[in-house]
């Protein structure tokens, strides 16, 4: 695929189209998960997940999310989240302002999601490492986050570390993925369950988040 400055941003003739941002440490201490899913006449889907060391799975995921003029702002009811192309290839920003749910037991999320509700604020900047490579449906792309997330516990800072990011199309349903398998992986988790029936299950490793199988 030969990708253009363009393809950052929607595609009007995409029945699907998903952006994702994930982040990890390689000590596995801290890492985080956010994508929004445009759906062609349908609601959005927005996802956000962040896991620390020694604290809950903080867990969001909303499902009727009204397509605005700017698709790349997804308002619900008390829920707002946004993703800015600053620079394309180069720079993005992402940031939401809503309640999560704290979940004691991430496995919790692929059922009736019961935890503690909290407000939560973020506001994070991604920068790039690398240039864009193909993936089934799109591309990737290595880079870094940097921020900060306003909690119950106050405001806590971000340092720069990894992140990958991806941006797929399709004129049919995409995959709920485009992670590799991590095989028999016990460390920290973040998934979701979705309307349709598809599942994402992500697991930490030293390279990144994968699928658990």
């Amino acid at each position: 695929m030969t990708v253009s400055e363009r393809d950052e941003l929607a595609h009007a003739d995409a029945a699907t189209e998903e952006w994702t941002f994930s982040w990890w440490d390689a000590r596995s201490l801290v890492g985080g998960y956010t994508s929004y899913r445009l759906r062609r006449d349908a609601s959005s889907w927005y996802c956000w997940g962040w896991w620390r060391d020694g604290h809950p799975l903080l867990h969001i995921v909303e499902f009727d999310i009204p397509r605005r003029a700017d698709p790349m702002i997804a308002k619900a009811e008390a829920m707002w989240a946004e993703y800015t192309c600053e620079a394309p290839m180069e720079q993005w920003t992402f940031g939401n302002e809503t309640h999560a749910v704290e979940l004691d037991d991430p496995v919790e999320a692929l059922g009736r999601v019961h935890g503690t509700v909290v407000p939560i604020a973020s506001d994070i900047e991604w920068y790039a490492e690398g240039a864009a490579t193909d993936i089934a449906d799109g591309y990737l792309q290595h880079g870094v986050v940097l921020g900060e997330v306003e909690t119950v516990d106050g405001r806590i800072v971000i340092d720069e570390t990894r992140s990958i990011r991806t941006h797929r199309w399709s004129s049919s349903e995409l995959s709920a993925a485009w992670m590799s398998e991590a095989r028999a992986h016990l460390g920290p988790r973040i998934p979701f369950a979705y309307p349709n029936g598809m599942s994402l299950d992500l697991v930490m490793t030293p390279d990144g988040w994968c699928r658990r199988n």
